[in-house]
């Protein structure tokens, strides 16, 4: 093993544990989610049974962004924009299903869009690797923002 391969597999696991952390904090209560699937959808979202998929594979994709923006920068302050990053990723279900309000939802999403472009930004002059993982998420928020959005319209009037 070489001399930095200790501290860039620890970084790597440090990376998984907040991660796993931050999920698990921010996660609704079963009770509250129940309230967020009952919700009307738009027609057109007939690929909802992937979503699961598709957000494991952008939180590998996160993860590993992570990891190497650590690994090009050793950075705690990076490390810090990926933990706002994923607080807002993660705070949008919890803020939705918490309040009530797919309107909290859909800022949330924004703002961790906008976040996530600014956060791709300065990573890709460490590691366009890195910056170029961060793509998924860019992609695929607009169309859960867009989803939550469009809800919205569909629920109104829908007591809590």
């Amino acid at each position: 093993m070489g001399v930095d391969e200790p501290r860039a597999v620890l970084a790597g696991l440090m990376i998984l544990l907040v991660m796993t952390g931050v999920a698990g904090v921010l996660n609704p209560s079963r009770q509250d989610f129940a309230w967020f699937i009952r919700l009307r959808r738009p027609r057109w979202l007939v690929f909802e049974g992937w979503i699961p998929v598709i957000w494991l594979l952008i939180y590998a994709c996160f993860a590993a962004s992570a990891w190497l923006t650590w690994q090009a920068s050793w950075s705690a302050s990076w490390m810090v924009a990926y933990l706002v990053q994923l607080v807002l990723v993660q705070s949008y279900t919890l803020a939705i299903c918490r309040s009530r309000s797919l309107g909290a939802g859909t800022a949330i999403g924004f703002a961790g869009w906008v976040w996530g472009i600014a956060l791709t930004l300065g990573v890709s002059t460490l590691s366009s690797l890195a910056a170029g993982l961060l793509v998924p998420y860019l992609l695929w928020s607009p169309v859960g923002t867009l989803v939550t959005w469009q809800m919205r319209q569909l629920n109104r009037g829908r007591r809590p």
